[in-house]
């Protein structure tokens, strides 16, 4: 379905890295919210956008379980990004949503859950990790790994240090050889290499896994080194979508349209997708 844009008022903004920026969205109307709190699940994805201007699509960065407000992280990279960035509080912009499937966190309650994200990777797994926090009780042990080229370019830098302080989260950040600071105290390497080194446990453990395709290759080939099956691997490929119905062909892997099939899929299917399309 093509859903008519919703009109949002700009509520916040927040540079998250070098080109990176996050905008927290409230509804202006009670209907467009209540539709979105009856259909949005952790996983989804939008169009944002601006009138006159044209729409990207990205992910739904704040979890289910806060759905007074739409967050997205975004880099900016052309006419509408730019434009995004350029909103004032106050100011309105359009969000035409929620599409996709979603990541079944039902089924990983009374689980052990590994978090593994890369870059500006981050806010779509930060929509199932704070799903999962805002239910701690639900789940077992949950470990984050998450890395970025450089310190600079990692996000949501307040969000990780609240996590490295809690008792209840092992957070495991990195950083590439060569984008450390002398201030830095954290791992020096790429993520699969110190998610090896971490070591964790497949023994009744969910991995979900975002990152850019180089990432997710190789870090796959270290979670099969750790133990684990793909089918409990989850993963997203929302980077490959733009008109998210289905109608661009954009987003295609062999039959598969990642914007109506997914874009949350486990290992196992994207390990039966035609490889030379991802």
């Amino acid at each position: 379905m093509i859903y008519t844009p919703f009109p949002m008022r700009v509520v916040s903004k927040r540079v998250e890295a070098p080109g990176v920026n996050t905008l927290k969205l409230e509804f202006v109307k009670p209907e467009d919210h209540e539709f979105f709190k009856a259909n949005y699940q952790t996983g989804m994805f939008g169009l944002y956008g601006i009138y006159g201007e044209g729409e990207s699509t990205f992910c739904v960065a704040s979890p289910e379980t806060r759905k007074d407000y739409i967050e997205c992280t975004f880099r900016q990279s052309g006419r509408v990004t730019t434009t995004l960035v350029n909103t004032d509080e106050g100011d309105i912009v359009t969000f035409r949503g929620p599409y996709g499937n979603r990541f079944p966190i039902e089924q990983f309650e009374g689980k052990n859950l590994l978090f593994i994200a890369g870059g500006i990777a981050l806010p779509p797994t930060r929509s199932v990790i704070w799903s999962c926090l805002d239910q701690r009780e639900k789940y077992k042990d949950v470990t984050i790994v998450y890395g970025a080229r450089t310190v600079a370019d990692l996000v949501y830098k307040h969000e990780l240090e609240e996590w490295k302080q809690r008792d209840d989260v092992n957070l495991v950040l990195t950083v590439d050889p060569g984008g450390e600071t002398p201030d830095w105290h954290d791992h020096v390497g790429f993520v699969p290499s110190v998610l090896e080194e971490a070591g964790p446990s497949p023994e009744n453990t969910v991995a979900i896994l975002c990152g850019p395709p180089i990432m997710i290759k190789f870090t796959l080939a270290a979670l099969e080194k750790l133990g684990f099956t793909a089918e409990n691997v989850y993963t997203t490929l929302e980077n490959r979508m733009k008109c998210g119905v289905g109608k661009c062909g954009r987003c295609n892997v062999g039959s598969v349209y990642i914007c109506k099939e997914g874009p949350v899929f486990t290992a196992a299917e994207v390990q039966a997708m035609p490889q030379a399309d991802l």
